[in-house]
């Protein structure tokens, strides 16, 4: 008949229904299982860790402090890493980091930026680049690690610094944007 809807097709609701509960699936498991209950101060460090590695953050950490987010599962993270609390991983790309790195409290690791856009919107496109971070490394409190950055092994990277380009090995970098002002020694004391 005329001015009916038409009948949407079994097959068609039934896919529609279960995208609805993958994406409510996922919710739940990030924000309230990882981002909440497994990220929360009282939970003790083993269980956080566990819960991690269960949905698929792979992590051989030393330790992962209390209050970090997690954007996605994309995460890889070292034997004997110390990431200490509020760390935000706000990554729809691969996160990277190798062994014996310690990262201070509330570094931000950012996978995502936009193009830019006209004047009516600067923010274009969503763009994604992966960040690694080699063996080694020093990550100062609040610094923000851009995407697609690399920070090769041995690096310091001061508080508060904003990284927006790879740096070198054995450097001190410091600063917004982050350059390289000292380099280390290699040898161990």
């Amino acid at each position: 008949m005329r001015g009916e809807p038409p009948v949407m097709g079994f097959k068609y609701l039934r896919s529609r229904a279960l995208a609805v509960l993958d994406r409510i699936h996922t919710l739940v498991v990030r924000d309230l299982i990882v981002n909440s209950l497994a990220s929360a101060f009282w939970v003790p460090y083993w269980l956080r860790s566990l819960v991690y590695r269960m949905v698929g953050i792979q992590t051989e950490a030393s330790f992962i402090g209390p209050g970090c987010k997690f954007k996605s599962f994309a995460v890889r993270i070292g034997t004997k890493t110390f990431v200490n609390d509020s760390c935000a991983f706000q990554n729809l790309a691969l996160v990277e980091i190798g062994d014996d790195c310690a990262i201070g409290p509330q570094v931000m690791f950012c996978t995502t930026s936009h193009e830019a856009g006209s004047k009516q919107r600067r923010a274009g496109r969503l763009t994604q680049r992966p960040i690694r971070i080699d063996n080694g490394c020093w990550i100062g409190a609040r610094a923000t690690i851009l995407p697609g950055t690399n920070i090769a092994e041995g690096c310091v990277v001061a508080a508060g610094s904003v990284v927006v380009h790879d740096c070198e090995a054995h450097g001190l970098y410091a600063g917004v944007p982050a350059k390289r002002v000292k380099a280390l020694s290699q040898e161990q004391s």
